[in-house]
């Protein structure tokens, strides 16, 4: 990744940004060419195009920590903005919130897991350093 004539200090950067950017796209976090996932939320083994070893990386709570907070932010201002503006009943706002907060949870969930999968690859945490 390092090329003569760049500055080292500058690497990690866009490295960084990188890392992210392919985790949004749910690819390899170092190649960004083969899919991270083999399914929903499981990671595959190891990367198909570069054979980066991804299975023992665990990203645990922090995924759904960072989707409830995301989700949170874009459904509370619209049931205020909408309460606010309209006043409809409770039945609306549940027909209405609960779908759209399940559909951003949906869609937001494994975005973020393999953004912090990319971020825990780019800090050097594989899952390996506990042998």
């Amino acid at each position: 990744m390092f090329k003569p004539g760049m500055n080292q200090a500058m690497e990690p950067s866009i490295a960084f940004h990188s890392s992210l950017l392919r985790g949004w796209r749910r690819t390899c976090p170092r190649c960004g060419q083969a899919k991270l996932f083999d399914g929903y939320l499981r990671l595959v083994r190891q990367c198909a195009a570069c054979a980066l070893p991804l299975g023992d990386i665990r990203a645990d709570d922090f995924p759904p920590y960072l989707t409830m907070v995301a989700v949170g932010h874009l459904v509370v201002p619209g049931i205020l903005v909408l309460e606010r503006f309209s006043a409809p009943s409770a039945e609306v706002h549940m027909a209405l919130w609960i779908p759209a907060s399940i559909a951003l949870v949906g869609i937001l969930l494994p975005k973020f897991k393999s953004m912090v999968v990319g971020w825990m690859h780019f800090l050097g945490l594989t899952g390996n350093e506990r042998q």
